[in-house]
């Protein structure tokens, strides 16, 4: 069975085998694809694994063989779903490969804005420490998160991690959905072995003072943390953002953080990746930005070959997993 990555270069740079996948059938990788050229390399293929690179219905309708889609991360999107479904293609993702990466991260991101320790680092090479007047010094205040509230928007696996995380730090956890009220989401949530409150939404803007977002990128989220959601935020809160970049309104985060209203920024995506030249967030005080890579650990991302191979070879058996499309399939 022929198989073809369209873009594997991200998932695996040369430390990260693709033996899985080559286990299951003549396997050809391009490291990346750019539009033009996904057609030609797509032909012949039964299985297109892909990552971020767009496979629409006009380019699915060109491929006859192709008999199964995989895509090599949580999100879809790069995928026209309900067109593969109506040629019987099913398309499968994988799930739960970097809890604890991108868990780690977030609390990385956070610990820098409390801290500053990068920043510190640079003034003691700078000189700052060795020419200084007194014993230490700081240029910036430092934070302790004990006390603080950790407000959780998204409590799936990766929010329940980070929300365990936050209480072995000493914080208060409180969540909510976008989609349910806190009384659903406490009767539809997994138990958890920390004490958990969960809130309506606005409830969680007005009491956190760290604000971490990990809810899908919907119609309904898209741009959530806007203007009018940051004014009921607690002056000086901390905002987290390591699910999707759209789920800002980057312009009015952007004004918040200028003004003080909102006292940092971490975040791992931004609407538009690579990122633009004129993104507001890059001029942003107190802000850190990384480029997309708290799923990239190692570990993670030999998770994802081993879950998308497994993932193909249940679809060969007759048992297909993650299939994200099967509402389209033969509709």
């Amino acid at each position: 069975m022929k198989i073809v990555v369209l873009d594997g270069y991200t998932l695996n740079p040369g430390d990260n085998p693709w033996d899985p996948l080559a286990a299951l059938g003549e396997l050809t990788v391009y490291d990346r694809t750019n539009p033009e050229d996904v057609l030609e390399r797509s032909r012949g293929a039964e299985i297109l694994i892909t990552n971020k690179t767009r496979l629409n219905a006009d380019t699915l309708a060109a491929l006859p063989d192709l008999r199964c889609i995989g895509v090599i991360a949580t999100g879809y999107d790069v995928v026209d779903i309900a067109a593969a479904g109506k040629r019987g293609i099913p398309v499968m993702n994988v799930v739960n490969y970097g809890t604890e990466a991108v868990a780690q991260h977030a609390f990385a991101l956070l610990l820098e804005l409390c801290r500053r320790t990068a920043l510190h680092d640079a003034g003691i090479r700078s000189g700052r420490w060795a020419a200084g007047p007194d014993w230490c010094f700081w240029d910036t205040p430092q934070v302790e998160l004990s006390g603080k509230v950790m407000g959780i928007l998204g409590f799936g696996t990766i929010g329940r991690r980070v929300a365990e995380l936050a209480h072995a730090f000493g914080m208060k956890v409180i969540a909510a959905s976008v989609r349910k009220s806190a009384a659903e989401l406490s009767a539809s949530s997994a138990p958890v072995s920390f004490p958990v409150e969960f809130v309506e939404m606005d409830e969680l803007f007005r009491a956190s003072d760290v604000l971490s977002l990990h809810c899908p990128l919907t119609e309904q989220t898209r741009a959530i943390v806007n203007a009018a959601n940051i004014a009921s935020m607690k002056d000086g809160a901390i905002l987290l953002n390591l699910a999707r970049g759209p789920l800002l309104d980057e312009a009015a985060v952007a004004e918040a953080l200028a003004s003080g209203k909102l006292g940092g920024l971490g975040a791992d995506v931004v609407s538009v990746e690579p990122i633009a030249q004129d993104n507001p967030l890059l001029t942003s005080p107190n802000t850190l930005l990384t480029p997309h890579i708290a799923w990239a650990t190692r570990t993670a991302r030999q998770n994802i070959t081993r879950i998308i191979a497994e993932n193909i070879a249940g679809w060969m058996a007759g048992q297909p997993k993650s299939v994200v499309n099967k509402a389209y399939l033969n509709g």
